[in-house]
């Protein structure tokens, strides 16, 4: 068995109780023989009460197990499961043998110090110890997730100066948007395929509601997406046209639908699982936004082999932690263009010789999309001094 490995960590700093009571002055005034014993000074140690660090002995796995994840072996005390739903201090924990079960995050997870707003969030793969009372569907909550494996990948954004992963662990994201009520935005869209390239994950565009306009004139929208090798669907819960591509783009893959809040994400499951009937609601008159009807992100199996992860509507995406330079580098039409740009540092703004705009000037590049790469880039460069201040 290789030795464990030992990790000194830090602790949030609103973990540890009050340094003092607060009516200490007063039981003094009431018993002043009493500061007899009680020490004349404090010394915070690595060691004590007020300490906010922690060391954690990870087990490293041997030889003869592995999982294929690089995580430490389970015991004989814990097992593995897939977290469907996280709501609150509490996670849904669906283990191997399909049983679903309540569980608590033990306290070190939800104290540690990291820039991640919850540590753990839908698809993570888990070790649990205990079993809560899984004959009854799960009801108990006297189980506890110990520990979270490495994440093959995650969609995340920046939320006040934090990372909020939505989902982890997933093959590709529906990128979903509509092409009415609420009306289309191909910025965001842009957002969601620069964080879905960043992590690894495949983008597929879906533009619902298209029983609402004419179809002909989302051609030019869609096919820039399609130029540049991304799946896009034109699809309608209404008419039903598109449905059957997507139910085979979703086949035998994990796929969390993403978007703006009130495109009609929930309705497109609803249209490829009818037993699911998940809420939904009309877009509001007042201000042409959706409702959010979901609250959370959910892993739900379907009837073709794989996940869906239905995610909360968003109504502006912060990418997190993007570097101004590495933005061109999600950008597929920009990328091997950027390559012939006589700087190598090229910000495609204002230098010569820079074949990005000279390829917009020729019409072989699409003019909102380099204005979309030069807003992100902005907006990440303002970011980053803001980070340094």
């Amino acid at each position: 068995m290789p030795k464990p490995r030992k990790f000194r960590v830090d602790l949030r700093k609103n973990r540890s109780s009050r340094c003092r009571s607060g009516n200490l002055t007063r039981s003094i005034d009431a018993f002043p023989e009493s500061t007899a014993d009680m020490a004349a000074s404090e010394r915070i140690s690595g060691k004590g009460d007020l300490t906010r660090k922690r060391t954690v002995i990870l087990q490293q796995p041997s030889a003869e197990r592995t999982d294929g994840f690089g995580f430490q072996p389970f015991t004989a005390e814990t097992w593995r499961g897939q977290v469907l739903l996280v709501y609150g201090l509490e996670s849904f924990v669906r283990a191997t043998d399909g049983t679903v079960v309540r569980c608590t995050t033990r306290r070190l997870l939800r104290t540690l110090s990291t820039d991640q707003r919850h540590p753990v969030a839908a698809g993570d793969w888990v070790a649990v110890l205990g079993r809560g009372d899984r004959a009854a569907g799960g009801s108990g909550s006297d189980a506890t997730i110990q520990s979270i494996e490495p994440r093959r990948n995650s969609l995340c954004r920046s939320s006040r100066r934090r990372r909020h992963v939505i989902v982890a662990n997933v093959d590709q994201a529906l990128i979903v948007g509509s092409a009415s009520l609420p009306h289309l935005k191909p910025a965001l869209i842009d957002r969601f395929i620069v964080a879905a390239e960043s992590s690894g994950i495949r983008p597929i565009i879906c533009l619902n509601k298209i029983d609402l306009v004419d179809p002909a004139s989302l051609v030019p929208l869609a096919g820039v997406y399609a130029r540049m090798g991304y799946p896009v669907v034109l699809c309608s819960t209404v008419t039903g046209c598109g449905m059957a591509r997507l139910e085979r783009l979703i086949a035998g893959r994990i796929t969390a639908i993403v978007g703006q809040s009130g495109v009609g994400k929930s309705s497109i499951l609803n249209a490829l699982e009818p037993q699911l009937t998940l809420p939904v609601a009309d877009v509001s008159r007042d201000n042409d936004k959706g409702r959010h009807t979901t609250t959370t992100a959910r892993l739900i199996p379907h009837s073709r082999g794989g996940f869906f992860v239905d995610t909360p509507g968003v109504r502006q995406f912060q990418l997190w932690e993007l570097v101004p330079a590495e933005v061109p580098a999600a950008f597929r039409d920009l990328r091997p263009i950027a390559n012939f740009c006589r700087f190598p540092d090229c910000t495609h703004t204002h230098e010569a010789d820079c074949a990005v705009k000279n390829a917009v000037a020729d019409g072989l590049l699409d003019t909102r999309r380099w204005q979309s790469c030069c807003h992100l880039a902005s907006q990440a460069e303002h970011d980053e001094e803001e980070s340094e201040e």
